[in-house]
């Protein structure tokens, strides 16, 4: 392999292109960068700040290239095109196979029509769209050529013929029978451009001008058709952003990641409205949409006025790239408040929901649980996977009734069976480290034990706390001769993993991955199980200790009420009769037992 640390020194800080290679010299990953060197220094020694998917993708990197760029932009150019050739295993790769409909007129045409079409071309056309998700295209279509009288024929314009039936439906202005100018027809299909520029007033009056038209005729069946068209109408007019101009095209990406699976999800406005979204789930081993947006726009020209996103490193470079394969300037802003904020906080939200929701139940859980083991495996770079796991919880009150707790995980899964509960026997007082000490030197003794789950070897070992709770638990380990056995502590303030093997370099999960909920769930699985166990001993002790105090109810008989009953609430609730079948009960003495219970109430 390659001294990174070497080759590094003579990395440039230009602007440029990557490329990560695997060991048979395959191209695995293409990044862009501002500062070549900084951002590849980034890579090999800041893996704190790294997520969970770059992590993974550096176990395979076995060396790296680069290629000097005039600028950013061209930074973004060159990376779009290497991906498209090489199509890296760990970048945004998008599919061009998703055509999304937009509406096409031609005002060049001497009577143009409003055309579907699915490609954009740079034709001098004036396009609209795309339309995606919870817009219907025909609804768009019927409200034209139901409030406008425009052409939907492929007639032949260039000589005079006679009108169809639209011309007696009122449907067109009949051009083809030259019974309207060009300029009168292309005033009709202004009126249409409007329309599908957010002003839907003008549809919204003929529409209502002609249903009441027809129902004064008493014609109710063709009134109700137009009923039925103004609440279609009224449908996309409640898409309207509130605080947003008429005219105004927006397009909002959010990116979403669990360190395995990403999601990025578009949300398109136009004319005001928001017209539809999409979610397209990608396997990237970065953050940076800068390359998703601009593959995006490559194959689909851009009609926004604004692009809306907060993961984009470099803001001005991603506008002039995207600019340029516009006929407008398109702006790209990350806003902090108001409705841009609110759209792309909504964007969020669909990304996130569409990412833990990909695939199947069963994929979903898999991913959860072996495939957070796999990410763990991974990050901690652990030569045997933690397939089993047991982690271990302190729990008392000032130093009394203490307890213990060693939760186990298996493929990333509880495993109740095998959880096992300790009480603290020579450990005086408020010591928690000693405790953790105390736990896992007879957790690992008993390692050649009968017992099912004590005789099972840990891969890894998981210590609910900082270094001290780790540096005592290691001891352990020397102390018993299983030093081979992997251990790491999770500190709760800011989720600190602590390294058994490196202690003094906490490592930071990325906040997204599996791998860190894995820890979380186990963590918190233990501490809940220390909890009830420490909960149901000191409610035992106070009610042993209650018991006591009554004449007649000596350590042996407060024992025996306690393991039938478990608790003096629950005596309370038994019968004189129900008690006396108990070893050494009367029902008189049940009675009295009772009395005395409900008199120390009083």
């Amino acid at each position: 392999m390659v001294d990174f640390k070497a080759k590094l020194k003579d990395v440039p800080t230009n602007p440029g292109v990557y490329f990560m290679l695997d060991k048979d010299g395959e191209i695995i990953y293409v990044g862009k960068a501002k500062n070549l060197k900084n951002r590849l220094r980034s890579y090999f020694f800041n893996l704190a700040n790294r997520t969970a998917k770059v992590m993974a993708m550096l176990e395979h990197v076995d060396d790296f290239r680069y290629i000097i760029c005039a600028s950013e932009v061209d930074a973004l150019m060159t990376e779009n095109n290497l991906i498209k050739k090489h199509k890296p295993r760990y970048n945004i790769l998008l599919k061009d196979d998703k055509a999304y409909p937009f509406l096409r007129i031609d005002m060049r045409e001497p009577y143009p029509t409003v055309n579907l079409v699915r490609k954009l071309k740079n034709d001098g056309a004036k396009y609209f769209g795309p339309y995606m998700q919870s817009v219907n295209i025909k609804d768009i279509f019927d409200l034209i050529h139901t409030a406008f009288q425009v052409r939907d024929c492929k007639r032949d314009m260039s000589k005079p013929s006679r009108p169809c039936l639209s011309k007696h439906l009122g449907r067109c202005l009949a051009p083809c029978a030259r019974e309207v100018s060009e300029q009168e027809y292309k005033a009709e299909m202004q009126k249409v451009i409007e329309f599908l520029r957010g002003n839907d007033r003008e549809v919204e009056k003929i529409l209502r001008e002609k249903m009441q038209a027809f129902a004064e005729q008493e014609n109710f069946e063709v009134a109700l058709n137009y009923r039925n068209k103004l609440a279609v109408l009224d449908k996309l007019v409640r898409k309207q952003v509130s605080s947003l101009p008429k005219d105004f095209n927006l397009d909002i990406f959010a990116f979403e990641s669990n360190g395995v699976i990403s999601t990025v999800n578009m949300l398109v406005v136009r004319g005001g409205k928001l017209v539809g979204g999409e979610n397209f789930t990608v396997s990237t081993a970065d953050e940076d949409l800068s390359s998703y947006i601009y593959q995006y726009y490559v194959n689909n020209p851009p009609l926004a006025d604004e692009i809306v996103t907060d993961n984009v490193e470099d803001m001005a470079s991603l506008e002039s790239a995207v600019s340029a394969l516009s006929a407008h300037t398109i702006r790209v802003v990350e806003p902090k408040q108001g409705v841009r904020r609110q759209l792309l906080d909504l964007a969020h939200s669909n990304a996130y929901d569409a990412m833990t929701k990909h695939g199947t139940q069963d994929e979903r859980k898999i991913l959860r649980t072996e495939g957070a083991v796999k990410q763990l495996g991974e990050i901690l770079g652990m030569k045997t996977l933690p397939v089993r796991m047991e982690c271990y919880d302190i729990s008392h009150i000032s130093g009394t009734d203490k307890v213990a707790s060693m939760v186990v995980f298996e493929n990333g899964s509880p495993k109740k069976s095998h959880y096992r509960k300790f009480k603290i026997k020579t450990v005086e007082g408020n010591n928690d480290f000693a405790s953790m000490k105390e736990v896992l030197t007879r957790r690992l003794n008993r390692l050649n034990d009968e017992d099912e789950s004590f005789s099972s070897i840990p891969d890894l070992l998981v210590i609910d706390g900082g270094k001290g709770q780790l540096a005592y638990a290691k001891e352990a380990q020397r102390e018993t001769g299983r030093e081979d056995i992997a251990i790491i502590s999770l500190a709760k303030r800011e989720e600190e993993v602590f390294l058994g093997s490196d202690p003094s370099s906490p490592v930071i999960l990325p906040k997204d991955s599996v791998a860190l909920q894995l820890l979380q769930r186990i963590r918190d699985e233990s501490h809940r199980f220390a909890i009830t166990f420490h909960r149901n001993l000191r409610s035992k002790h106070l009610s042993e200790s209650v018991l006591k105090d009554i004449e007649g109810i000596g350590p042996k008989k407060s024992a025996l009420l306690i393991k039938e009953f478990g608790s003096v609430e629950e005596i309370k609730l038994k019968t004189p009769e129900e008690i006396a079948r108990l070893d050494g009960f009367t029902v008189q003495s049940a009675k009295k037992l009772l009395d005395a219970l409900y008199e120390k109430k009083r």
